[in-house]
């Protein structure tokens, strides 16, 4: 205890030791009133450039920390009734070595670049950035929690460079109609700016975050004198014309489907600035059809694929329904099962109804088309608000059996709502908000009540409070609530999924209701975190009670958890003999059911160094005592988890290197699981517009007790009358991402991504476990039981009473192939053309050997499936 209340005194001592040693400037810019017209070109050659409210007061943040910076480099905002503008000139004593690299828009690119912030609530919270570079290539997005950015929102602004024989500069012209700001007669707005000179790997702002530090926006200075503007209530319409055309290899005399599919489409996204801070946005027959493509996956455990969100309604303004993400900068999770209350991927996805079991053929719609979806954004008062709404049609999948065809109803006609809400206080010091979703359905087809949930509901609040003046620690934290309605037969098979397993035998804490119309459950996470200083603390405490569901508009992977974890470390963030960045992190967490059971556990470490060189190296180590799994047996007892380590390497070299390479590897070893993987990359960058990149992976895992399948055998006294079946696996993947990114000019692109992926699954010695609550198995052909490799049939007791089983051959050979190709022309600001063609094949064998050669023959020879696509979209300003 007394060594527990010198390490808080420590942790405690250091805010104060360790405050901020770098404070905003005490500066104001101030923006003349445009008395001309400008041409946006980057030469800033008009005389308004020319007036003396240039703003030069920068300092270093990379790579010495308050210095001066080597060159210099000169600000001016000017403003008119429709926009402000910004002029930069980036003075450089060596213009032929300025790094000019040409990309897509938001490409992330090791360059030289000036960067331009702003705040126009003045909240000292959010904002939006505008980055250019000496190529013109530019980028965009959202400022968000003091401390973060999202580049998924694209503004409609223009953007020029130059290269001079004096350096570069660069012009910018922002619509107050891509902003959100409160009307007032006179406007302070929080700004800033960056400027990154890549040769030398320095970035210098008007102010900036210290690295033992955090806030960024809260940081801004003042932007003033701009007044009396009269931005009007803008109407953007964004109209679509697309046509698709699919050429695949259906089963031969497939009704359905003669290889060669046509799909015309029309549509158009509408913007509605309904005052200078609320904006509303509709879309009629939206396009979510994806430009990049899914990765290919091999899945073989319990659990649902997370796939990140690629279609832009839902991508732009997503920020805004955040949800428990306020306040701290660190949230981190040691083996919690977080769930995200809004999971965009749920509105559109594939029909999940299933169709007759006896049927010759079939067609069903990749995904439910969305009849209409709306949101509504922005901030009212002090308090930001969002509303999104969307309403997903019947759809139906059609079957011929026997020569007679039939049409089934598999998706119900669906409205989804996400309402959401943040108020700030005491300048951002403390938050307190709320998100609520919602899911209806009206069933045309009763059987479909047996499939879906008829209602879900889900509502949360989160918060923040700050302990101190300072802002050094933190509390955030959220508490929600759902609640789901369906008749008797579906919330039974809810029950037993794999999220909630109530059909366990041997726990008391659930219990399976097969009379149950409705689940009502309770989550929640609370932190305390550091924000400051070179002494790293956090700490966390959650809990999600198993009948908690969110998954008809979020994702979630696991109930029955209450977990929390401590972490501290020390970080040094000024250069040394060695390293110009270095941290440690050392922690301990634990995690039970509502049982007391304890499912995992550990110490867990990771460090990161950042080298004089710019080379990084990052690193972990765990190692987890002997717990307990409720999950392993799929529903079935509790076995043991046996005690392990696992641990990680990763090096990648200096990213402005015409070469950049990274190698890395992670394993573990659990008792009789092993396995590891290696990974790595490069990236040539020959000339300044084009990047090749290649990605490999290797991954190899034995794992002792890969689950295969339950019967039933009242015999299988040790284990409630069940038999669970697992085998060792060998499974081996060998896969790489591909991409080459060729930009001609900032508006014109081209990239190629392809996937290549070899997998295989060598099951061998089947086995039962042997008793609940242990991790003990009997081996089949051991001890009196029986197997037969030739018609994959166990016997548990060899001539005894029990029943043989066929298991059947789970081992597997997939061979898959994935890409496309698209070509991206933005030939008007807002207007974009897309010529996309999207290629895959694939191979499926029922045997277990990685066999490499025989794998990329088979996948040179599969069939092919090709999809050709173009999209025109013209941007109406009214």
């Amino acid at each position: 205890m007394k060594h527990a209340v010198i390490i808080v005194a420590v942790v405690m001592f250091s805010s104060s030791v360790f405050a901020d040693e770098f404070v905003s400037p005490d500066i104001k810019v101030e923006a003349v009133r445009l008395n001309e017209s400008i041409i946006i070109d980057g030469l800033l050659t008009e005389t308004v450039w020319k007036n003396g409210n240039a703003v030069d007061c920068f300092l270093q943040r990379d790579p010495n920390e308050g210095e001066q910076p080597t060159e210099q480099t000169e600000v001016r905002v000017i403003y008119d009734n429709d926009a402000i503008y910004v002029g930069a000139v980036m003075f450089d004593s060596s213009p032929d070595s300025i790094v000019a690299r040409l990309g897509r828009r938001d490409a992330r690119l090791s360059s030289d670049q000036f960067c331009l912030y702003i705040d126009p609530y003045y909240d000292k919270r959010s904002g939006f950035f505008f980055a250019i570079n000496p190529a013109g290539t530019i980028s965009d997005g959202v400022l968000l929690n003091d401390d973060w950015d999202d580049d998924s929102w694209d503004g409609i602004w223009e953007g020029k460079a130059c290269i001079t024989d004096r350096g570069w500069s660069a012009e910018m012209r922002i619509p107050y109609s891509q902003l959100r700001f409160h009307k007032k007669d006179k406007y302070t707005w929080g700004i800033n700016f960056s400027r990154t000179i890549q040769r030398k790997n320095e970035e210098v702002f008007v102010t900036f975050t210290p690295k033992d530090g955090s806030g960024f926006v809260s940081r801004f200075v003042d932007l003033v004198g701009i007044e009396k503007i009269s931005p009007s209530r803008q109407i953007e319409v964004l109209p679509y014309v697309r046509s698709k055309a699919e050429y695949t290899n259906p089963e031969a005399g497939d009704p359905f489907n003669d290889g060669s599919l046509y799909t015309p489409a029309m549509g158009a996204d509408i913007k509605i600035g309904l005052s200078s801070n609320l904006t509303l946005d509709a879309t009629v027959n939206p396009d979510f059809g994806q430009v990049e493509v899914d990765p290919a996956v091999v899945n073989l455990s319990d659990v649902e694929t997370y796939f990140s969100e690629k279609r832009p309604f839902f991508i732009e303004g997503s920020s805004i329904f955040r949800f428990g993400r306020g306040g701290a900068r660190s949230f981190y999770g040691l083996n919690w099962a977080g769930p995200s209350f809004f999971y965009s991927r749920r509105i559109g996805r594939a029909p999940q109804g299933s169709l007759p079991d006896d049927y010759d053929y079939s067609k069903t719609p990749e995904g439910t088309r969305i009849l209409g979806a709306g949101k509504l954004s922005g901030k009212i008062g002090d308090m930001s608000v969002g509303m999104l709404h969307a309403v997903t049609a019947k759809e139906y999948g059609e079957i011929e059996y026997d020569g007679t065809r039939s049409k089934h109803e598999i998706e119900p006609l669906t409205y989804y709502g996400v309402y959401r809400g943040l108020k700030e206080f005491d300048e951002s010091r403390h938050g307190l908000g709320f998100l609520s979703t919602v899911a209806a359905r009206r069933f045309d087809d009763p059987s479909l009540q047996d499939e879906f949930n008829s209602g879900a509901y889900v509502f949360g609040i989160d918060g923040w409070t700050f302990l101190d003046s300072s802002k050094t620690w933190v509390v955030t934290g959220w508490a929600g609530m759902s609640h789901v309605r369906a008749n008797a037969n579906r919330m039974a098979d809810l029950q037993q999924s794999s999220r909630h397993y109530f059909q366990r035998p041997d726990v008391d804490h659930v219990s399976l209701d097969t009379t149950a119309t409705s689940m009502t459950g309770y989550a929640g996470r609370v932190w305390l975190n550091k924000q400051k200083g070179n002494v790293l603390f956090n700490a966390a405490f959650g809990f999600i009670t198993p009948k908690f569901d969110v998954n008809d508009v979020g994702f979630m992977w696991r109930t029955d958890q209450i977990n929390g974890h401590v972490i501290g470390g020390y970080k040094w963030v000024k250069p040394g003999l060695f390293t110009r960045h270095a941290e440690l992190h050392f922690a301990l967490f634990g995690s039970t059911d509502f049982g007391g059971n304890p499912i995992w556990s550990g110490f867990f470490h990771m460090g990161y160094l950042k080298l004089l060189n710019y080379y990084n190296i990052d690193w972990m180590y765990a190692y987890n005592p002997e717990s307990y799994s409720n999950r392993l047996t799929r529903g079935g007892p509790l076995s043991k988890n046996p005690a392990g380590w696992e641990g990680g390497l990763n090096i990648s070299s200096d990213n402005r290197k015409p070469w950049v390479m990274s190698i890395g590897g992670h394993g573990g070893d659990y008792g009789k699981t092993k396995y590891w993987n290696i990974y790595g990359s490069i990236e040539w960058k020959p000339v300044s517009n084009i990047s090749f990149s290649i990605s490999p992976r290797y991954s190899s895992d034995n794992d002792y007790a890969q689950y295969v399948d339950t019967w039933e055998d009242p015999l299988a006294t040790e284990t409630y009358g069940k038999r669970y079946v697992f085998a060792s696996i060998k499974y081996r993947q060998l896969s790489a991402g591909i991409r080459l990114n060729w930009t001609f000019t900032p508006k014109l692109s081209l990239q190629l991504y392809a996937q290549p992926l070899i997998s295989s699954g060598d099951y061998y010695d089947f086995k039962e476990l042997a008793r609940a609550g242990e991790y003990e198995f009997l081996t089949y052909g051991e001890n009196g039981s029986t197997y037969s490799p030739d018609t994959f049939t166990a016997d548990p007791d060899g001539s005894g009473e029990a029943e043989p089983m066929e298991i059947g051959n789970p081992d597997f050979n997939y061979k898959s192939l994935r890409g496309n190709v698209v070509l991206r022309w933005e030939y008007m600001p807002g207007s974009t053309l897309y010529l996309v063609w999207t290629q895959s094949r694939s191979h499926e064998e029922e045997i277990g050997n990685f066999q490499f050669s025989k794998s990329l023959d088979r996948l040179w020879n599969a069939e092919v499936d090709n999809i050709f696509m173009i999209k025109v979209a013209y941007w109406l300003n009214l």
